[in-house]
């Protein structure tokens, strides 16, 4: 599954098909995965609940897609879907703030039926930035609008977060666990596995140079 650009998700109505296969995951290569919360997430109920999603691990396995395989499925359902990553979103209300239309952009984060906050606490936000990202966080939460949030931070971490604010950290995590699921992924990165894989393939011996040279010693 391709990694989205920014932006909204419009509705795309189809036929009923929220089961498992809409959230395609290796199962084998992340065994820790509670199958049964995933299973869970794909009925679509969390959605209307106003829960949070909230996907924790290490880079490169699997947050980021099952996050998208949710947005897309929400948006089968027919609902409105807005997809950034939390840098992005920091940016973009910054931008708004300086151009006084801070209320309009964030209207544009809350009116979706799910908002999609990808990579949390990847980049460090300054204390004007996590405020903004936080206003976000509160006033879904005041409305009920689901979120689904990745981060490779645990929760004790979250002050990193929020410009070093453990006040507003807490209050964000109040607000967010209040109605949550929470997955928690742990399992080696499918990058990495597959640039190990690729290595290996290159530097195994082709069958047939091998025979080559058993021929030329004969």
């Amino acid at each position: 599954m391709g990694f989205p650009p920014t932006g909204l998700f419009r509705p795309c109505p189809a036929a009923p098909s929220l089961t498992l296969a809409l959230i395609p995951l290796d199962w084998a290569a992340q065994p820790g995965i509670d199958r049964r919360l995933v299973e869970e997430l794909a009925t679509g109920r969390f959605v209307y609940e106003g829960r949070s999603v909230i996907l924790l691990g290490p880079p490169g396995v699997g947050k980021t897609h099952l996050a998208i395989a949710l947005a897309v499925m929400t948006a089968e359902m027919g609902h409105r879907v807005y997809f950034t990553t939390a840098m992005e979103a920091a940016r973009r209300l910054s931008k708004a703030m300086d151009e006084n239309r801070l209320h309009r952009e964030i209207n544009n984060l809350v009116r979706p039926k799910l908002l999609v906050i990808d990579e949390v606490g990847y980049l460090q936000l300054n204390q004007a930035q996590a405020s903004l990202v936080f206003q976000v966080i509160s006033q879904r939460y005041e409305k009920g609008g689901a979120i689904a949030l990745t981060s490779n931070k645990a929760f004790s971490e979250w002050g990193e977060v929020f410009a070093g604010d453990a006040v507003m950290a807490s209050a964000a995590l109040d607000r967010l666990l209040h109605r949550s699921t929470v997955i928690n992924i742990r399992g080696e990165s499918y990058r990495l596995k597959e640039k190990r894989q690729a290595s290996k393939s290159l530097t195994k011996p082709a069958v047939g140079a091998n025979k080559e040279a058993d021929d030329e010693q004969c």
